[in-house]
């Protein structure tokens, strides 16, 4: 039996016809109606912090909600995550770790938000974040937190034997040594030796301040091989070979330097801002200082930049609804909250000198100028690879199984050789594989 709208009166095909087109419209606005969802992913151990904001940001924008997946705290990991995610069309935004930009970026899954935002508002943020966000003259990242490595110093230790905060690495070296002889000391200097991506950031800021360079993100010049680069790894090393440093310091990350530091069992550390708020619990609280990294002679200070910010997705269906989540996000407002809350450092200039913030953190405002001339690690699309070969060889260089020389000399030729086949677009251009037997 055949169905046929012909035989129906044209009346009744008329007001079929409406209902349809009056029932599309229903549910056309109803879709219109439910709020946009945004997703988006921050380390487990933040995700806490971040309930408050989100609550405000719902509340002033109904018609939008945040959807926070808790990611894993190894940031490898979280950054594999996200470059998944950002591919499939999961997420609407990725909070990206500065050293991120480039890659995703080159990998089409960030958004240029260069017409998002004015000049005048990006003045506004420390100069050295905006120019971590930044990528083939495009902008893929707004500033949200910052950071930079600073170095710790026991300051009742050092009056004890009227001694100045160092300013060079032999000074470093020498009262080390003098206060190791404390009874209450055990190591003169700690710091994060492992294999990983903190050995690099550490590795940079005494390269930058032996005058040498890693790699040139414009030429692409290797300066590992070169002399200011191989006495980098000969300082880290010689803190181990005169006892000034734990032999197991090669395998330390932040937390175990920290701890050390924060049991008053060592005079120096180098670390990231976060320890000045960690060391309100502890008895040593009051008897720290804070200062930029030690240098050459007449050379000057390195401190590696680090930070957080906000991208979106070229995936997202919904730009504007993330937009507004990023101005919302990395307000001052917002970043008030978030600096009183955990003592990270914030990205907007005014608030290393905001009132509030400086009341609870004396040490903000000293930190303004240290990091407006941090150092960025080479802001190439290929950084990843260039990290994961410098780390193997500085761990080759620290555990005495290649001299310092053979080492850089290694790094620099295998970078090279990893850069050149990736600017020629080779299958897996950059890949390295360290030796099985290493």
């Amino acid at each position: 039996m055949s169905f046929n709208l012909l035989k129906f009166p044209k009346k009744f095909l008329l007001r079929l016809g409406f209902l349809i087109v009056l029932l599309l419209v229903i549910l056309l606005a109803y879709r219109l109606s439910l709020p946009v969802t945004l997703t988006f992913m921050v380390p487990e151990t933040d995700a806490l912090q971040w309930s408050s904001a989100i609550a405000q940001f719902q509340q002033h924008n109904p018609d939008i909600r945040i959807r926070l997946k808790k990611g894993p705290n190894n940031i490898e990991e979280r950054r594999q995550l996200n470059i998944e995610a950002l591919r499939r069309g999961e997420y609407d935004l990725a909070y990206l770790d500065i050293i991120w930009v480039s890659k995703l970026a080159e990998l089409g899954l960030l958004r240029d938000l260069s017409d998002r935002i004015s000049n005048e508002e990006l003045a506004k943020f420390l100069a050295s974040d905006v120019d971590g966000g930044r990528y083939q003259g495009g902008l893929y990242r707004i500033p949200f937190t910052s950071d930079v490595g600073m170095l710790y110093y026991r300051k009742d230790l050092l009056e004890s034997v009227k001694e100045k905060p160092p300013e060079t690495f032999e000074q470093l070296l020498q009262t080390a040594q003098k206060l190791q002889k404390h009874p209450a000391v055990e190591w003169g200097y700690v710091w994060s030796g492992k294999q990983y991506e903190g050995l690099a950031a550490i590795f940079v800021e005494v390269l930058q301040g032996k005058g040498g360079f890693w790699i040139n993100p414009v030429t692409y010049e290797v300066g590992l091989s070169k002399p200011e680069a191989v006495d980098a790894v000969e300082f880290l090393r010689h803190t181990i070979v005169l006892g000034i440093s734990p032999k197991d310091v090669i395998g330390y990350q932040e937390e175990q330097a920290q701890n050390l530091f924060l049991q008053g069992k060592a005079v120096f550390l180098r670390d990231w801002p976060n320890v000045w708020t960690v060391a309100k619990k502890y008895p040593i609280h009051g008897k720290i200082g804070i200062k930029p990294m030690v240098h050459a002679q007449g050379k000057s200070s390195g401190a590696c930049k680090g930070g957080w910010g906000f991208g979106i997705a070229t995936k997202t269906r919904h730009p504007d609804a993330a937009w507004k989540a990023i101005e919302f996000f990395t307000s001052a407002a917002t970043e008030r909250q978030f600096v009183l809350k955990t003592g990270d450092l914030p990205s907007r200039r005014s608030l290393f000198i905001d009132p509030h913030i400086v009341d609870r953190y004396s040490h903000f405002p000293k930190l303004l100028e240290v990091i407006e001339n941090s150092v960025l690690r080479p802001p190439i699309p290929e950084y990843d690879q260039a990290s994961v070969i410098l780390q193997h060889y500085l761990s080759d260089a620290l555990t005495g199984r290649l001299s310092s020389k053979e080492a850089m000399e290694a790094a620099d030729k295998q970078t090279r050789q990893c850069l050149r086949a990736s600017s020629v677009k080779l299958p897996h251009s950059c890949h390295f594989v360290p030796a099985s037997s290493r």
